[in-house]
Parts: C-alpha cells; structure tokens; sequence
C-alpha cells in the first residue's frame, strides 16, 4: 500500500516541527518590536507563496499580484468597520479578503489567462497599475491619499481575546499562516497542482493528453487570489490600516523580489525569501536611505550568480552534507568570505558617499564604519575603488578555487552512487551538471517564465 504524501513520518515530522516553531516564536522573541517583525514575516510568507503559485508552480509571471493582497486588505478593513452591521468574528475576517481575491481572480483571470508568457505579464502589468489608478480616483472605498483605518478591538472578545495585544495579534496571523501554507501545499500535491507543472513546462504536451492550458492557468489564478487576499486581510488586521501603496507596483516588486531570492524551485524557497526580505528591509532601511539601491543590486547578483534562489543552494548542500563531504568545500567558502566583505564594503561606501554627495548639501564630512569621511575628497574614493578592484579580483580567483572543489565533490558523489547503483540497483542518479545549477526537478526558471 502506498503511504499518501500528505501523511508521510519525514513531511508529518516537518510540519510538526514548523508548527511548534510557530507556537514558540512569541516565547522566544517577546519583544514588542520581535513580535510585530514576526507578524509582518508571517504575511509576507503567505502573500509570497500565493504568488509562488503562479510563478514557479504554473509558470505565469505576474507584474500585478499586488491587486489581489491590497484589494484584499481594503475589503477586510471595510468589513471590519461595518462589524456592527456585519457581525462577522474578528478571528474570520481573513476570509473576507480571501473571497475578495478569489472574485477579482475569476474577473482578471478571465482575461489574462487567455495567454502566457510576455502576454500574460503585460497584461497583468496593465491590470496592476489600473487598480492603482483607480485607488485614488475613488476616495470613498480606497480613502485617498490617507487610506482606510479601522479598528480591530471591536468588542469584549471570546475568552478574552480581543486581538488587542500584539501577542494575539501574531498567533491569529500565525493559525491563518499555518493553514494556508498547508492548503497551498496540499494543492501543489493534487492532479491540478501537477498539471499546473506540465503546464509550465510544456503546454502542448499537456493539451494532447486532453486538459485545457488556458482553465489550468485560470485555476490557480483563481485560487492565488485568495491566498492573497488572505494575506492582505491578515495585514489589515495587522496595521489597522490600509492605503494605496497595497496595491502599487513597489509591492507587487517585492513580492517577485520574495520569491526569486527565495527560490521558486522548491516549495519552501518563498518563505526563506519573505523572512529574508522582511528582516533585510526593516533592518536596511534604518540606517540608509539608499536602502533601495542596496535590495536593487542584491536582486541583480541574485539573479545573475544564482538564478535558483537560496534554496538551490540549500539543496545542493544537503545532498553534499549527506555524503559526508562537505568538509571539503568549508576551506575554499572561508577564502572567499574575506575578499566578498571587503568588495561589499567598497560598494556601500562608494554608495554612501555619493548619496552623501547629492542629498547633504553643506555637510563636508560623514561617519561610515566609525570612521569620518570627507566624501569630496579624492582619497576615501580611491580607497573604496581600490578596494573593491582589488577584492573583485581575489574573489574570482576564490570562485576558480570553489568550482574546482565542486568539481571533486560532485566527482565523487557520482562515483559513490554509482557503485550503489552497481551493487543495489538503484535509479540513476542526477549528473553534474544538475548538481552544478542546482535545478530543482520541477522545473528551471527559463521555463517558469515562458508558460
């Protein structure tokens, strides 16, 4: 008999392991300020999944899935403020923005699903900066400029919760976060998540053996919608605030930022990506206005160096750590280390300094890794130049270094599966090559992004 891949001791063992996190997180960071980073990691995590389902699972490259997490969050704060007339529980509000997403899901998806690839993204572009458009040609439902406030204290609360507290608020978004995680990988596992897959990877094949490319993609849409909305109603809750910037093109952005640096490879590379992106954002943007510069050129050399996320890279190692090999590849990772935070460092300073150049007029000085710079003069700016030269050319000698070493450890994992194979029979193993780029099996991104 076979096990169902849902109840499977490893994947049981996973999710029991994600919910304890979970439940023990406000335990751990009880901090008001850890708290509402939490808060804000577990929608994220959400609304980046929802969007993981269009991009990685069914390859439709969307320029406008914020309009299904902002419209969302607006019908939820106005549920919210008609809870006198609607008296629907707090605890359920989610599910008002999650219906929002699903309805505008059957609207848009009807007609950009019609076709894939650079259609569907434009089209979804033009949608995106539609809705915003109209977030401020309608003041009475999206507020203007000011946006939508609500309040989520609405009444004495069951058993005393109110969602006052930021620690009720968290475990609310939390028990929602769990859910939705889970249904959207339950869906990834059933007969139109897979044909979601065949759909992205070749959408002729799978029109011969007799499905419909076109109701697939509508399908997920669909159902992406109301993961996003979700996510938009767990952040009105949240902020007791909703304004346009929900549905402006910066977050639909950052919800593409979430998933490439994640990986839209293997399941888990979304949610490595919000809480990498959330935490990144928050702590980046307090100690730099040029904070978007920064997450720009991380975005570049993320997807020119490494095109399959974090989690290709978290799924080469493991395969390395199994084997016992990876003790190998930690001398040449320890000589790359110093000259990557000497370039950086030369980057953040050219940066910093010409920022300092443009926006602080009058200022002759500033204060950069404790030390103060005259960003007019021609010695920090050599230094920094020299600096990243100099690193920029150790560092591909410690790249050669690093890919010889691969070279060996991959030699030797095909050479020890082999003679597995010889004396097991067992399957044929991944080649190098696929060891190299880590490509997950679902897919590579080129094929994500062509439909």
């Amino acid at each position: 008999m076979i096990t169902p891949p849902l109840v499977t001791r490893r994947r049981l063992a996973v999710w029991g392991a994600f919910l304890a996190m979970l439940i023990a997180g406000p335990l751990i960071f009880n901090k008001g300020f850890a708290l509402s980073l939490l808060c804000q990691i577990g929608i994220m995590t959400v609304f980046a999944l929802s969007y993981n389902m269009l991009l990685g699972h069914t390859g439709l490259l969307s320029f406008g899935h914020a309009v299904y997490y902002g419209l969302g969050a607006f019908s939820t704060v106005h549920a919210l403020n008609m809870h006198a007339a609607l008296p629907i529980p707090v605890t359920l509000l989610p599910l008002v923005g999650g219906v929002a997403g699903l309805a505008l899901g059957v609207i848009f998806g009807y007609v950009s699903t019609k076709k894939a690839g650079t259609t569907f993204s434009m089209i979804s572009l033009g949608i995106g900066e539609m809705v915003a458009a109209m977030s401020l040609m309608f003041p009475a439902f999206f507020g203007g400029e000011g946006g939508i406030s609500g309040n989520r204290v609405t009444g004495a609360g069951l058993f005393g919760i109110t969602y006052g507290p930021q620690r009720q608020m968290y475990y609310l978004i939390a028990g929602w976060g769990f859910l939705s995680v889970l249904a959207m990988y339950a869906l990834s596992e059933t007969p139109l998540g897979r044909m979601a897959n065949a759909v992205r990877d070749n959408p002729e094949r799978s029109q011969f053996v007799g499905y419909n490319p076109q109701r697939v993609r509508f399908l997920m849409l669909v159902l992406s919608g109301f993961f996003a909305g979700v996510a938009g109603g767990l952040a009105a809750l949240n902020y007791e605030i909703v304004t346009a910037e929900t549905l402006s093109a910066h977050t639909s952005g950052a919800v593409i930022l979430m998933a490439v640096v994640g990986g839209v490879g293997q399941y888990y590379g979304p949610i490595i990506g919000a809480a990498l992106i959330t935490v990144l954002q928050i702590a980046v943007s307090s100690v730099t206005q040029a904070w978007m510069l920064y997450f720009g050129l991380f975005f570049v050399g993320m997807v020119l160096y490494v095109p399959g996320g974090i989690a290709s890279i978290i799924v080469r190692h493991e395969r390395v750590w199994s084997a016992g090999l990876l003790r190998r590849l930690v001398p040449t990772y320890l000589l790359a280390t110093v000259p990557a935070l000497v370039m950086t460092a030369g980057v953040v300073a050219m940066v910093e300094m010409a920022y300092a150049i443009v926006d602080s007029i009058g200022y002759t000085t500033m204060r950069l890794f404790g030390v103060l710079l005259n960003p007019k003069g021609l010695g920090p700016w050599a230094g920094a130049v020299l600096a990243l030269v100099v690193s920029a050319l150790l560092l591909r000698l410690a790249a050669r270094a690093i890919g010889a070493r691969w070279q060996d450890v991959n030699t030797e994992l095909l050479t020890r599966e082999k003679s597995h194979g010889d004396d097991a029979g067992a399957a044929p193993v991944r080649g190098v090559e696929e060891l190299r780029t880590g490509v997950d099996h679902q897919g590579s991104e080129s094929r994500s992004t062509s439909g």
